[in-house]
């Protein structure tokens, strides 16, 4: 087998990044962002990308090199006890939190799916049954404790969902040069539209990812020999399955731009975007769209518990091993609420899917500069531990989280008193 068919047999954590990250949320703010602004943003969803390969291409680098993931890596980095207390409520804090509003989020969104496909399940009760099933799916897959298991389905998702947004966005006909000028023009619209250039960014680059994908490479690869080896694996499969994710938001994109911001439309969730392309694709829109959003939702479905489960289970000490109960028991409540959640909120799922958004989006800072913090410890990393100008580049990807997390802070609040009040 050729070099290039062995690093691509390797493709995994990476793809878990992606299946992650597109989910509702992404899906929503990317149909928003063409609806109202064209291909003007294209840029923005690019420089999220590139955040997004710079932080996990580090966040796989601490799993290979010291087999661990960042919440053990944070208990190793921290020994005295007062400063593990501090940490671990920190970050099972922060990532229950972020975690639960996404899981909601992405339920919600699997459904929008579903409903979009079959609009006869439009309706409350149906919403409650579907919830529950899902819940179902993703509890055997994630109870079976089977790493490949996961990684290979939500793999296969990831190409699915690659398929059919591309052939939406093609469908569209759209400017070619204009998204090329999108893509570089790094120009905002009139009036300044910061929120949104934030909302794609804080869809895209997702704090509890950094937690997966270290968990996930030490996993695979920890146990090579030939780090080197391993390394290159990792950074092959990083910009592959990220880069590919990248792609797919860039097509909802161009698709949302070519078909309602062409025309004048406005747009108030993604599902809305199986509409704007019944005059292109048909009937099968609403089916094809619809299936997209739900392998979107289901995606994240899985990946949301899981890293809920690797962070807090690390920096408990209890270690990462998706067989163990203990294990397992982190990824159930994340589960059960974000079931619960869906079932009981009267809330919008755009509200929903707003809000787990701005939650993320103030996590942000505070995991990039943790996993900055190991990943240049010598005692952890060794001779693989940062160097000085990729801590330029990382410092200069916190300082847009932190740009992010200032921008969303006011969104996080209002999200939540509509939650409240709905």
């Amino acid at each position: 087998m050729s070099k290039f068919g062995e690093r691509l047999k390797n493709v995994g954590p990476g793809a878990l990044v992606a299946a992650a990250f597109i989910g509702p949320g992404t899906v929503t703010s990317c149909s928003i962002s063409g609806a109202t602004a064209g291909y003007t943003l294209l840029w923005a969803m690019l420089l999220s990308v590139i955040s997004v390969i710079i932080m996990q291409t580090m966040a796989a680098r601490l799993g290979i090199i010291s087999g661990m993931g960042l919440g053990e890596a944070l208990r190793t980095k921290f020994t005295g006890s007062g400063a593990r207390v501090v940490l671990a409520i920190l970050v099972i804090a922060a990532v229950f939190v972020g975690n639960i509003a996404y899981e909601t989020g992405n339920l919600t969104g699997s459904i929008l799916g579903i409903q979009a496909a079959f609009p006869a399940a439009d309706n409350a009760t149906a919403k409650i049954v579907i919830a529950l099933i899902l819940g179902v799916i993703a509890f055997f897959l994630l109870f079976s404790g089977s790493y490949q298991s996961v990684e290979n389905i939500l793999t296969a998702l990831v190409v699915l969902m690659g398929v059919i947004f591309l052939i939406c966005a093609f469908a569209a006909k759209p400017d070619w040069g204009a998204v090329a000028k999108g893509l570089f023009g790094f120009k905002v619209p009139d009036g300044g539209d910061w929120m949104t250039v934030a909302a794609l960014m804080g869809t895209t680059v997702v704090p509890y990812n950094i937690y997966l994908h270290a968990a996930s490479a030490a996993t695979k690869w920890g146990d090579n020999d030939d780090k080197d080896d391993a390394l290159a694996n990792s950074r092959f499969d990083s910009v592959l399955s990220i880069g590919l994710g990248g792609i797919i938001s860039m097509a909802i994109i161009i698709c949302a731009s070519a078909t309602i911001h062409a025309t004048g439309g406005t747009i108030a969730s993604g599902a809305d975007m199986a509409k704007a392309l019944s005059p292109l694709l048909g009937n099968w829109a609403t089916v094809i769209f619809g299936i997209g959003l739900f392998a979107a939702g289901i995606t994240s479905t899985l990946t949301a518990p899981l890293a809920a489960a690797f962070a807090s289970s690390g920096i408990l000490g209890w270690g990462e091993d998706m067989k163990q109960n203990r294990f397992k028991i982190f990824w159930i409540i994340v589960l059960a609420f974000g079931i619960f959640a869906t079932c009981t909120l009267g809330a919008s799922p755009t509200q929903i899917i707003l809000f787990a958004q701005a939650a993320n989006a103030i996590l942000l800072p505070v995991t990039g500069i943790l996993l900055l913090i190991v990943s240049n410890d010598r005692s952890i990393m060794g001779e693989y531990k940062n160097k000085t100008w990729f801590n330029i580049l990382v410092v200069i990807v916190i300082a847009i989280f932190v740009f992010i997390a200032a921008r969303n802070m006011r969104a996080f609040v209002t999200g939540l008193q509509a939650l409240l009040a709905a």
